[in-house]
């Protein structure tokens, strides 16, 4: 069975980036959301660690395997890495006990749109060598 072209480890790659900044995203909103809440306790979503285990056990599967036609090879792709969001309690807590730094959520919700804009055009340059190489034959 031919491979597809989605298969490719830089788009794997991308798009695991893509949804882990996403989460981050959603997470840093949420706790800008309730910067005032009494009580509330800032959450995180680390997912690095997890990107380069699961980028390292697709490049270990992938790299043992010897053939005459690649194409032939079937990719088993394997489900996403599921995403964990903790609760950050390395940040002091103010006296309604709420731990939401607004200054570090900002500086997140920034680190986060540039990271997410650069994964964004390296996937979509990505699929335009794509592109060329299916229009041109090369």
């Amino acid at each position: 069975m031919p491979r597809s072209i989605f298969d490719d480890l830089a788009l794997r790659a991308a798009s695991l980036g893509l949804n882990g900044l996403a989460q981050r995203q959603r997470v840093t909103a949420h706790n800008v959301a309730n910067v005032d809440t009494p009580g509330f306790k800032a959450q995180r979503v680390d997912f690095e660690a997890q990107l380069q285990r699961e980028l390292k056990q697709e490049t270990e599967i992938g790299l043992p395997l010897s053939t005459t036609a690649p194409a032939h090879l079937h990719f088993q792709s394997r489900p996403g890495a599921e995403l964990s969001t903790v609760s950050s309690l390395d940040t002091d807590l103010r006296n309604d006990e709420n731990n939401v730094d607004i200054d570090l959520e900002m500086t997140t919700l920034a680190e986060t749109a540039i990271r997410y804009q650069a994964l964004t055009q390296l996937a979509s340059k990505k699929l335009a060598m794509l592109r060329s190489i299916v229009r041109d034959g090369r």
